[in-house]
């Protein structure tokens, strides 16, 4: 049970307190409660209501954070680094993201994920510049992730880049993927992901590696 908006406990919340209480946009989170990243239901006049214990989860993984530390998606400081965020659920092919994109001139700051869902709790907190995406995945896979982050206008200028196995029947089989989004074949091609990277930082005037060394 918890007080919202003032002296009324209950153990749901509204779209738009749930919207506050993460620091999100209304919309991202209609789309996460569409995308099952947020329990809901709805009321018989069609009103969704959400348990604060889903929401509470959500805060969870921003280890400690709150709203306060969400930091915007447009108007950084030109000095900050290109931020990256990883989506991959095999082990061995992080570490080896880490340690690739740790060699980078630019040295872009890299967070990380290992599905769906925990990519869109990173996206909604951080609105990395560019994201990095395998396609097979557990619990939500990037079609879906993908499919829901594309929905959401806020995040247009956000690049996204898949690097997959999936072949290109496999991936018609499942519909495809938004448009725009390049697709890149496994094994990781890192120069080719460099000279994205590269491209997109001197695009929004982020730090690169001359101005850091």
């Amino acid at each position: 049970m918890a007080t919202i908006g003032g002296s009324v406990q209950k153990s749901f919340v509204t779209t738009q307190e749930a919207a506050r209480l993460l620091g999100m946009s209304l919309r991202t989170v209609q789309l996460w409660a569409e995308s099952g990243l947020l329990a809901c239901w709805k009321t018989e006049g069609g009103h969704r209501r959400i348990p604060l214990e889903s929401v509470e989860r959500l805060l969870a993984e921003r280890a400690g954070g709150g709203p306060a530390d969400l930091k915007p998606f447009r108007g950084r400081a030109p000095v900050q680094p290109l931020s990256i965020l990883v989506v991959e659920d095999e082990p061995t092919l992080m570490r080896l993201y880490r340690m690739q994109l740790a060699r980078w001139r630019m040295r872009p700051e890299v967070t990380t994920a290992v599905n769906g869902y925990e990519a869109l709790v990173r996206v909604g907190r951080l609105h990395p510049d560019l994201l990095i995406a395998d396609l097979v995945m557990p619990e939500m896979d990037g079609f879906d992730m993908l499919r829901t982050l594309r929905a959401m206008p806020e995040l247009d200028a956000m690049e996204i880049v898949v690097v997959t196995g999936v072949d290109p029947e496999q991936l018609s089989a499942r519909g495809g993927l938004p448009q725009g989004i390049p697709v890149l074949p496994k094994p990781i091609p890192f120069a080719e992901l460099e000279a994205i990277a590269e491209r997109l930082a001197a695009q929004l005037g982020r730090a690169t590696g001359a101005a850091q060394s």
